[in-house]
């Protein structure tokens, strides 16, 4: 593997998605290209319907392209079947839905504790209850969702995310279903943990203050990247 593949944990080259329609063939994304280093923060913005969330899927393997193709830590995506992508997801992916996506019949540490027990770790539980003690919720280890605020919950899913120490973390619009107080919380806890871990955060954000605590910001506009520009924190550190 050269230098350059180990610096770039990210690496996208001539992606395009196109899907189905009545009408025809709808491209979503055309030829996006651009590169993200082991331990960077990216923002992905853009208007409503301009493909960034279709972007992160491809990126996370969620989804498969049509053309071009992602390299995630090395590894093509688009030369992987769907278990292959599923282990790669498993080994180096954390994601954390806006949704918050949680397991309602389980408690807060079994949630936690759920992809690296599918791995087979055997410290699964250590590390969960490590994990939501980093994330404040040392107290709340065997509530249900159900029993969390909309706070706690996204909590849950970050410490979920980190379980198994990811090398990347994908973020959709992590903090859009709280109130302003959590959602800063939220949001200053993931790159809290980006800078603790070492760990490559890209998420999707409305938001322009958010994507401005990001080293980079990836402008797509109608399915393209229109530019990248640097957020306030590019120089620091």
């Amino acid at each position: 593997m050269s230098v350059l593949s180990q610096l770039n944990v990210i690496r996208v080259s001539g992606l395009t998605k196109r899907v189905s329609t009545l009408e025809g063939s709808l491209t979503i994304l055309s030829d996006i290209n651009f590169s993200v280093k082991s331990g960077e923060s990216v923002a992905i913005v853009g208007a409503s319907g301009s493909g960034k969330s279709t972007l992160l899927s491809l990126l996370a393997g969620l989804d498969v392209a049509s053309q071009g193709d992602v390299h995630l830590d090395g590894e093509a995506l688009s030369k992987l079947d769907e278990e292959a992508r599923a282990r790669v997801r498993a080994e180096k992916i954390g994601f954390v839905f806006q949704s918050f996506m949680l397991v309602q019949s389980l408690t807060a540490l079994e949630n936690v504790m759920l992809p690296a027990e599918l791995a087979g770790d055997h410290d699964a539980r250590a590390q969960a209850i490590e994990l939501l003690e980093k994330v404040g919720l040392s107290h709340r280890l065997e509530h249900y969702p159900s029993q969390l605020s909309g706070g706690e919950q996204q909590r849950v899913a970050i410490a979920r995310a980190f379980i198994g120490s990811p090398k990347i973390l994908f973020a959709d619009e992590p903090s859009a279903n709280l109130d302003s107080k959590n959602g800063h919380l939220i949001e200053n806890l993931l790159f809290d943990l980006n800078k603790q871990n070492g760990t490559t955060l890209v998420l999707v954000t409305h938001d322009e203050q958010l994507a401005k605590q990001c080293q980079r910001i990836l402008h797509i506009e109608g399915g393209q990247l229109e530019k990248i520009s640097e957020g306030v924190t590019a120089n620091v550190g």
